[in-house]
């Protein structure tokens, strides 16, 4: 049992702090709204004040936050994560965020005689309750060692891809890939709809076909029916995809499929789906191809 910190509660830091707690290690938890960590509270997870709160009471530290100014804002300040952690601990920040901002506090960290890794995950919820999620970490080798057995207690593949900053760039990597393919399953979808087949009996052909990849087989039905709480909101997407646009300029590697699947999230935010699954992409060729799906008015 290990003694861990997680800052960001939200549904997938949530459900990995049950998952750890399941393992039989203790948490200490902090989350901007407490209200959002009751339930974890109620089965046994420590509650903190503050990241530095978090910080002070444990030896890993674990974060999944939305961007690189909310990483910002748990690490800085006289509440923050750098002024609570100390020498021989191991923060592992989960989050999707610039590399080069998570370079940074990695060195920041450094200065405290801790260690940092990045380490991003891919999957979804339901992955991550089935126990199949995959985890990226970056860092210097002999922490991703330590760190290794706990981190497949959140999921099974864990894979060390080298220094710091990296794991995100891998991340990034395999994030512009989901959005794209939910471009070509949408015209895929969409042109079987309008040739005149059912648009569940295309999507159930797809997620049975030679592209089903994981992510269609589990994001294809939502061009059915959204999930009442999104997965991966339209507006996370395009935070991944300017990630993966900004990275492609600094490496001369152009992206132009991103870049077109990008628009499509900007239409989504423009017609008032910013909240919904990136599915919603669907939604938007559609009302394109003259088709209302009813989710675009």
């Amino acid at each position: 049992m290990a003694n861990l910190g997680f800052i960001g509660l939200g549904t997938m830091g949530g459900q990995m702090v049950n998952r750890l707690l399941s393992k039989g290690h203790s948490v200490t938890g902090y989350n901007r709204t407490r209200a959002k960590a009751q339930w974890l509270i109620d089965k046994g997870m420590k509650w903190a004040d503050s990241p530095r709160a978090v910080g002070a009471a444990a030896d890993v530290i674990f974060a999944m936050v939305t961007n690189s100014a909310a990483l910002t804002a748990i690490m800085e300040g006289p509440d923050g994560l750098l002024a609570g952690i100390g020498k021989g601990k191991i923060f592992s920040d989960i989050s999707t965020v610039s590399p080069t901002v998570s370079r940074g506090f990695a060195a920041k960290v450094r200065e405290k005689g801790a260690e940092m890794v990045d380490s991003p995950v891919s999957g979804s919820v339901i992955t991550l309750q089935e126990g199949k999620l995959s985890v990226m970490v970056a860092g210097r080798r002999e922490t991703f060692e330590k760190l290794k057995p706990i981190l497949q207690d959140i999921g099974p593949k864990v894979t060390y891809v080298g220094d710091n900053g990296l794991a995100l760039a891998m991340k990034i990597a395999v994030n512009l890939n989901l959005a794209v393919q939910m471009m070509a399953f949408s015209e895929g979808v969409l042109l079987a709809e309008k040739s005149g087949i059912a648009r569940e009996t295309a999507v159930e052909v797809f997620t049975h076909s030679a592209v089903a990849s994981p992510m269609i087989q589990y994001r294809g039905p939502f061009v059915l029916h959204q999930p009442e709480e999104a997965w991966f909101d339209v507006n996370m997407m395009q935070k991944d995809m300017l990630l993966a646009m900004e990275l492609g300029r600094q490496l001369d590697v152009p992206l132009p499929t991103t870049t077109i699947s990008n628009e499509f999230l900007t239409a989504a935010r423009g017609m008032g789906l910013a909240k919904l699954d990136f599915a919603c992409m669907f939604d938007v060729l559609a009302k394109l191809s003259g088709i209302d799906t009813g989710a675009t008015k």
